[in-house]
């Protein structure tokens, strides 16, 4: 380094060329190129301060060239993509042995996501779908007398629905406009309306937002929110708004105090005047395992007293159950629950609410992303022991049965792909022993009985999975208890048939659900006439 170097050609980006050799390198000779410019570049064999500032920063560029070209996959990635392709988010849980054509997928499904990612983040999408339910009939038509009801199907109809959706869109860094809409129908009756909101960041303790709005059954609306932290620990929001209908013009205005009143728990007063004029006071305690709401209102014509607490469990489901108290002049209602994750981006939850004089209804709730799908099911208008019983365990079993028969075995398959992959090209290699094909459950084979139907589950994954040393082994038990299987008709008698290739051989079974089976084996063989 007999002068200094300007930053454009300190700054290389062919990794190859910083190390000077040939791009079909072999790990050997990458480790001799780095070891020998480590030597030249390393900033204690340099005095003079400049000189040390570069080597150092040529000695980091060249630690950098040597990291990515000695790592297979990162190699196999900046090959084909340069070093932006090092850039994207999620090859850290890629699996390590892939081909080049595996790579360039994996890194435009990673593309792909981060984009959808970035797109979401500026618009925060947010939606919700709400099905009502009316099911009374399946039990109050046992109160009524016998005759009515021989040979009656009950009957359930869905008698609202409601769907609503808003997007965001940033203006500047502090302006952002919000479009929301909602369409909903009740009884053959239905409506919508469409607003528009324009948000400003007035400052790093508040902001302000001015709101437009049109509906054909409330008519146009025009409103303002304020929101403004007065303290470190307390915070209001002001809202007013003139509704515009046939009737007249109808002034609104909602005000929001608020309090920390410990790291943990958040006072709130809140005063309504307008259509349903009303005082509220809540107190909200939210902490890791529990969440507990206190709240009494005061209001025309709403006045009522609410109790909740849910609990968390700390596992990888983010399991939580809720019950609730509510009583007031309208009457009192009883709510309890659960939710759970059932994917990473999915949380299924019901909960069953008894009450007087609203009866019993059961409320099914799935989150997905940013989407909500909301079903709330009403099943008698009275207080029946047998709607509150099978409304409680009702979702419980169907949540179970379709955990353990679909959820589960449907994710180990899942799991097993990138093994049997590499099981199937180990096989190949060697012309072993390759499934073709593997069905298990219910086979139809009698002519007389063609009138019924088959019941079986493709486990082909699965079963190449057991696959070791080209030999397959099952042992005298039910089949339906191998990783990755399921009962597809449970009390029924059920086989497993298996083609598969040996040897370049075509091959085929039926083996009975509880008798051993071994593969692969002569008399299994398909002749060619065949």
């Amino acid at each position: 380094m007999a002068s200094a170097l300007d930053d454009d050609e300190i700054c290389n980006d062919d990794y190859y060329s910083l190390l000077n050799v040939r791009r079909e390198a072999t790990q050997e000779e990458l480790k001799a190129a780095y070891r020998r410019l480590c030597m030249l570049y390393h900033p204690d064999k340099h005095r003079d301060p400049e000189l040390k500032r570069q080597a150092e920063t040529l000695f980091n560029l060249v630690h950098e060239a040597y990291e990515v070209l000695s790592d297979p996959q990162a190699r196999a990635i900046y090959d084909i993509y340069g070093k932006r392709g090092l850039d994207v988010d999620g090859w850290e849980v890629v699996e390590r042995k892939r081909s080049p054509a595996e790579i360039r997928e994996e890194y435009e499904r990673l593309q792909r996501e981060r984009e959808e990612r970035r797109l979401q983040q500026r618009t925060n999408p947010k939606g919700t779908i709400s099905v009502g339910i009316d099911a009374t009939d399946l039990f109050d038509r046992y109160e009524e007398d016998y005759e009515d009801m021989v040979g009656g199907i009950p009957h359930i109809e869905i008698n609202r629905m409601q769907i609503s959706q808003s997007i965001e869109a940033p203006l500047t860094t502090k302006d952002t406009a919000i479009l929301s809409g909602s369409l909903s129908t009740h009884n053959g009756n239905g409506g919508g309306t469409i607003n528009l909101a324009l948000r400003r960041v007035t400052s790093a303790k508040g902001w302000g937002e001015v709101e437009l709005g049109a509906g054909d059954s409330h008519g146009p609306l025009f409103g303002m929110k304020i929101f403004r932290n007065l303290t470190p620990r307390c915070f209001a929001t002001a809202q007013c708004g003139l509704q515009f209908s046939s009737r007249g013009v109808r002034p609104g205005v909602t005000t929001v105090l608020a309090r920390h009143l410990d790291k943990n728990t958040m006072g709130y007063l809140q005063w309504r005047w307008g259509i349903q004029s009303s005082m509220n006071t809540s107190i909200v305690r939210d902490t890791k395992s529990t969440h507990f709401t206190l709240a009494v209102q005061l209001g025309i014509p709403h006045t009522f007293m609410m109790m909740s607490y849910q609990y968390k469990f700390q596992d990888e489901d983010q399991t939580k159950i809720k019950g609730s108290v509510k009583s007031g002049f309208f009457g009192t209602v009883v709510e309890y629950g659960a939710e759970r994750k059932i994917s990473r981006h999915s949380v299924v939850g019901a909960t069953v609410s008894v009450g007087v004089p609203q009866g019993v209804s059961l409320k099914i709730k799935l989150n997905r992303a940013s989407q909500t799908y909301f079903f709330p099911i009403h099943l008698t208008d009275q207080l029946l022991p047998s709607a509150v019983f099978y409304a409680t365990v009702g979702p419980l079993v169907f949540y179970l049965a379709i955990q353990q028969l679909i959820i589960r075995p449907y994710v180990r398959v899942l799991l097993m792909q990138e093994s049997v992959r590499r099981i199937i090209e180990a096989e190949e290699s060697r012309m072993g022993l390759i499934i073709l094909n593997a069905w298990y459950g219910k086979f139809v084979t009698d002519n007389s009985r063609k009138h019924e139907r088959a019941k079986v589950i493709d486990v082909t994954v699965p079963l190449q999975c057991l696959v070791k040393d080209s030999k397959l082994i099952l042992t005298e038990a039910s089949k339906s208890g191998l990783p990755g299987f399921y009962d597809p008709c449970v009390g029924e008698e059920k086989s497993l048939k298996v083609l598969y290739q040996f040897r370049g051989v075509m091959h085929q079974v039926l083996s009975g659900d509880t008798e051993p089976l071994r593969i692969p084996k002569q008399s299994h063989r398909i002749d060619a006439d065949t």
